[in-house]
């Protein structure tokens, strides 16, 4: 069972940066890719960022374009969220996510962002 843990969350004010870290308990190379979603109380999870193992391609929404970077280590098994010019609306729980045959999550980091 592959674990996935969150960390680097917390209180920023707007226009301020963060960088999230997802380790995980396996190779992350061996997943087929790896995201970040997030999710504001009382909205939807909603999609962030993605990279994949195979060649690198990268996605983001829209909503984060040029603002938030996704990055990964494969020898720490790690996965990174840079996360610049912040928004009150980019507050929300931030959920790392690795994709193979099955779909594994983390527990979650919150971000909170003041105006």
């Amino acid at each position: 069972q592959v674990q996935l843990v969150e960390s680097g969350g917390g209180l920023v004010q707007a226009g301020g940066s963060l960088r999230l870290s997802c380790a995980a308990s396996a190779s992350i190379s061996s997943f087929n890719n790896m995201g970040w979603y997030r999710q504001a109380p009382g909205k939807e999870r909603e999609f962030v960022a993605r990279i994949f193992s195979a060649g690198g391609s990268i996605n983001y929404a829209d909503s984060v374009k040029g603002r938030f970077t996704i990055s990964r280590d494969n020898g720490k098994n790690t996965m990174f969220l840079q996360m610049n010019s912040l928004k009150p609306e980019d507050t929300a729980v931030y959920y790392c996510n690795a994709v193979s045959w099955t779909a594994y999550w983390g527990q979650g980091t919150q971000v909170t962002v003041s105006s």
